[in-house]
């Protein structure tokens, strides 16, 4: 074998590899809900780490709670309401429903904005109505797009949801949710699903959790956050992971696009 073809090989080999053996597993984790309870929502804000919070627009500590994050260093969202299969009476302010125009729609999704200062992305607060129709995804995610930087996470509350497909057609940064650490507020489901957390990121190589400001998913992110690291996971924000997967998706279509043209240099 010549040596251009053993270097031929080795490049070959390098681009399988994707360079990435030796990252740790990634978690990003996004608290939602905050807005009403100032008490949880500060205890929130302090906890360690990269940690993003979600803020529901037009509540009572929407502004205080954001710019508190923000001036933490923190990440912020805006957790926008979307319409649910069942409907609530106490429906959130600011919320996004189907029977809205477009013009109503427009409106509402700025003011929702505003009311939540230095947001940088958007994640659905419940939707699983919402999230199945492609005519109100399109123009979420026209809104979205149409404002520089902003992404959007998934929350993922119904199998259903084509909110992804629809960020992916319209150019926006998009993932879903992963894994939800709290489905109830027992703290025996915290730890399970923080166990599950873990696994999943070893498994995937990255993970996007969501957890609630509940007394029990704080306690256990007070105790359990600073041992991430020894235990060999990165803590990330969520931007940072939409950014790298961004970059991973380029590598890997760059990096076939080589590939395929070095296997036709070692076939001649």
């Amino acid at each position: 074998m010549t040596t251009v073809r053993v270097c031929l090989l080795a490049l070959l080999v390098l681009l399988a590899s994707g360079g990435a053996a030796n990252s740790p597993p990634r978690i990003a984790i996004i608290i939602d809900d905050l807005g009403y309870r100032l008490d949880a929502g500060r205890r929130a804000i302090e906890l360690p780490g990269p940690i993003s919070f979600a803020v529901l627009p037009g509540t009572p500590g929407a502004r205080s709670l954001a710019v508190r994050a923000f001036e933490r260093g923190k990440e912020v969202l805006l957790h926008l309401p979307l319409q649910a299969v069942i409907s609530d009476r106490n429906e959130e302010p600011l919320g996004i429903r189907l029977d809205m125009t477009r013009s109503e729609f427009n409106d509402t999704f700025a003011a929702a904005l505003t009311s939540v200062p230095h947001a940088i992305g958007v994640n659905g607060h419940r939707g699983s109505l919402l999230t199945r129709h492609p005519g109100h995804m399109r123009w979420l995610m026209e809104e979205i797009q149409a404002r520089d930087n902003l992404f959007f996470v998934d929350s993922f509350t119904t199998h259903e949801s084509i909110a992804i497909k629809i960020a992916d057609e319209t150019g926006v940064d998009a993932r879903k949710r992963d894994v939800f650490l709290d489905p109830d507020q027992h703290p025996e489901t915290v730890v399970r699903e923080f166990e599950r957390m873990k696994q999943l990121a070893v498994k995937r190589g990255s993970v996007i959790v969501i957890g609630h400001p509940y007394s029990s998913t704080l306690d256990l992110l007070e105790r359990e956050l600073p041992k991430l690291e020894a235990e060999g996971f990165e803590l990330v924000t969520i931007s940072e992971l939409l950014r790298d997967a961004n970059a991973t998706m380029s590598y890997k279509t760059e990096a076939s696009q080589k590939s395929v043209e070095l296997q036709h240099l070692l076939a001649l």
